[in-house]
């Protein structure tokens, strides 16, 4: 009897998802981005935000909430997709990096899809006396623990990059947090820190007017963005790979069929010719997948990055 009531249960659940999901959207939706407007993560959001508020006739906003508050908003809400979030793979070593964490970020969390790759360009001061990474990484062994790197937060893609640059290259440099990434760009072009890691498309204009020099680039092989620049792998250092992912992600048990839905929708935006040569054009490599497979992504990398960063020493800062 139990066997047929636990199916009975099951069934009824599955059909109250796809009632859910057919009627889905029935109010606003919030997108959270848990960074400061003008990061790559708000601007992502925000076009999404745009089409699917047109695709579903119903309101869309983005809500800029930085830091561990903003992703804590997510994994509280109800889950019935009505509460969504824009988020950069930095969100997998949130729990290393913070003690306390009101959440989990592979258990109170569902994905969505991904959304992009963007590659990172190594960002330094236009005056710093290192032209290239090797110099860079000379610079800092010369004067260990005088020199800083800058990120957009400990749980952001800016940070989790450079942390691995420096603990590839063996420097001691000290890490910095910022706002978000403008006010990190800020600081980069103040000499007040030495080394940020910035989206290739926001970092083209800055590196072709001098005001700041860009000196590698993250990725296995050079961006077409920025042609000139080599890769960190190039650089000297032939075992570094970072690739910067963002995401949509919903609370932990939001149904299926709403996860699917709004996994549907955004893969149809990304894949319209408009949205997908505006994107390319700025440096982002469109990416996008089904639920079920980005949340394997999402937990693996959860558990791969945080055990590299806890086998660094890093945890609770």
């Amino acid at each position: 009897m139990w066997v047929r009531g636990l199916m009975l249960a099951a069934a009824l659940a599955a059909a109250a998802g796809s009632a859910q999901a057919q009627s889905y959207p029935s109010q606003m939706v919030r997108i959270v981005v848990p960074f400061s407007a003008g990061s790559i993560t708000d601007g992502l959001a925000r076009v999404l935000a745009d089409k699917l508020a047109e695709r579903w006739q119903q309101q869309v906003i983005v809500e800029n909430r930085p830091g561990i508050a903003g992703t804590a908003s997510v994994a509280k809400a109800t889950p019935d997709g009505h509460t969504l979030m824009l988020t950069s793979n930095g969100h997998t070593i949130a729990s290393v990096v913070n003690k306390n964490l009101p959440y989990d970020p592979a258990k109170d969390f569902a994905g969505v899809t991904e959304v992009a790759e963007v590659p990172q360009a190594l960002i330094v001061p236009p005056d710093l006396a290192a032209k290239n990474v090797r110099e860079f990484i000379e610079l800092a062994r010369q004067s260990p623990g005088k020199m800083n790197f800058t990120s957009a937060g400990l749980a952001s893609t800016s940070y989790l990059g450079a942390e691995l640059f420096k603990q590839t290259a063996k420097i001691d440099i000290v890490h910095v947090p910022n706002k978000g990434a403008p006010e990190a760009v800020t600081s980069v072009m103040r000499n007040d820190a030495q080394l940020f890691y910035l989206g290739v498309n926001l970092a083209v204009d800055l590196h072709q007017t001098g005001k700041v020099r860009a000196i590698a680039v993250s990725t296995p092989k050079r961006s077409p963005a920025l042609p000139d620049v080599p890769t960190v792998a190039e650089s000297g250092l032939p075992d570094y790979k970072y690739d910067a992912w963002f995401a949509v992600m919903a609370p932990a048990g939001t149904p299926k069929p709403v996860l699917d839905k709004v996994s549907g929708d955004i893969v149809r935006i990304l894949q319209t010719p408009e949205i997908a040569e505006r994107l390319t054009r700025q440096g982002v490599d469109i990416v996008y997948s089904a639920p079920d497979k980005f949340d394997a992504v999402l937990k693996a990398d959860v558990a791969r990055n945080s055990a590299i960063l806890r086998a660094a020493g890093i945890a609770g800062q």
